[in-house]
């Protein structure tokens, strides 16, 4: 396996009463991270009890912005309004060294 290099984290704030729907709709997306050949790691938590995150590696730029113009950002972005507080927040990071 390459090197893992890149990664994203998206942190996202539920709407009061919406905290359900959002553990449900991130649950729900595994399916569609899983056909991304360039997505190495995916990840979604909660981080408290209306905040939640997704945090996924990739090898290089393409897989990561193959999965910034996929099925799932594009789902998140179609739910932002219904679901979350405010925007989702997503942070391109490096990845300095990994354990996989």
């Amino acid at each position: 396996m390459a090197k893992v290099k890149l990664a994203l984290i998206a942190k996202l704030e539920a709407k009061p009463g919406k905290e359900s729907e959002v553990e449900s709709f991130l649950k729900g997306a595994l399916p569609l991270v899983e056909a991304e050949p360039g997505t190495i790691a995916w990840f979604a938590i909660r981080m408290g009890t209306s905040s939640f995150g997704i945090f996924d590696v990739f090898n290089d730029e393409a897989g990561r912005e193959a999965h910034l113009s996929g099925k799932v950002a594009a789902a998140l972005m179609a739910k932002a309004a219904e679901l979350f507080a405010k925007s989702p927040e997503i942070q391109k990071w490096d990845v300095l060294e990994s354990k996989l």
